[in-house]
């Protein structure tokens, strides 16, 4: 880490979160990979998702036969590590809705943290991404910004510059938190699990997401105020992501194992969970294992 990074906040846990994130799902090694390490303007890259509910009973079997086809994320070291979302909508939901009634083009603004919550600097390294979807293409866009940007350019909606951002990016951000008048809304956190491919399956990622929590209120990236569950504890999200078609082993891996594609919005649930939204016809049945919540303090984030 320069000494530029460390003034700004950035630790080497935080950042090396984000790069992998980046790094893996874009399928990057050797040369390449070392490129995106470095600092950059703006993260750009498309893929395809799966998302499966995995039973706690199983994921020792899963993450057996996971670990045997692909390597563990180095960075994620033996407990993975926190992923702590701010999910930006309108007053009547918009972001929410085009998800649950499934647009071909939908798109959300969120503030991100990689690491550990408790008291951080100002300039703790966060990313301002806007993650969309294009009929079965997910795009994400973001840049890294020390926190106190982030909330300037989200909250108080005040032009920001920073000479690692992509100042056009900033600026879209900027214009969409104004003409559409967006706000604070839920909070996710969870604890990922991260694979990732080699040889022919290079730009294969696969998470394993733990204790997935929301809140809707204190929405500060450092706080630990207490979240609760919704998604039940007895599950935890696999989420499947490669730059073209999942490979047959890991679509047969589900099979064998009874688990079927869902459509799963960690953001939708903490809205529902809270009450914002009614459950909607388009989204998981009230019957679901998705749909149970209950009380959890966050520093609760261990694996199963």
């Amino acid at each position: 880490m320069t000494a530029a990074n460390t003034a700004r906040g950035q630790t080497a846990p935080d950042r090396a979160a984000a790069e992998a994130e980046d790094r893996d799902t874009d399928g990057q090694r050797g040369a390449a990979g070392d490129r995106l390490r470095a600092p950059s303007r703006l993260h750009a890259f498309n893929r395809y998702e799966l998302k499966y509910l995995l039973p706690v009973a199983q994921v020792a079997d899963v993450r057996a036969e996971l670990a045997a086809r692909m390597d563990t994320d180095g960075n994620a070291g033996a407990g993975g590590y926190g992923v702590w979302s701010l999910y930006y909508d309108t007053q009547r939901l918009r972001f929410y809705w085009e998800k649950i009634e499934g647009l071909k083009f939908r798109r959300k603004l969120r503030i991100r943290r990689y690491g550990e919550l408790g008291t951080g600097a100002d300039d703790t390294t966060v990313s301002v991404e806007i993650k969309q979807r294009v009929n079965r293409v997910t795009q994400k866009r973001r840049v890294l910004l020390p926190y106190d940007l982030a909330r300037d350019l989200c909250d108080r909606r005040v032009r920001v510059e920073h000479p690692d951002a992509d100042q056009g990016f900033v600026d879209e951000v900027l214009d969409l938190v104004h003409r559409l008048d967006l706000r604070p809304t839920a909070m996710t956190g969870y604890r990922r699990e991260p694979y990732v491919g080699v040889g022919s399956d290079l730009g294969l990622r696969v998470t394993l997401d733990h204790r997935v929590r929301g809140r809707d209120r204190d929405f500060d990236l450092r706080s630990e105020a207490e979240s609760r569950y919704i998604i039940h504890p007895g599950f935890v999200v696999m989420e499947v992501k490669a730059n073209e078609r999942a490979p047959y082993w890991v679509t047969d891996m589900a099979a064998r194992r009874g688990l079927q594609v869902q459509r799963i919005s960690k953001y939708c649930q903490s809205v529902e969970a809270f009450g914002k939204a009614p459950r909607s016809v388009f989204h998981v049945p009230e019957d679901d294992p998705v749909a149970e919540s209950r009380p959890l303090s966050a520093e609760a984030a261990r694996p199963a």
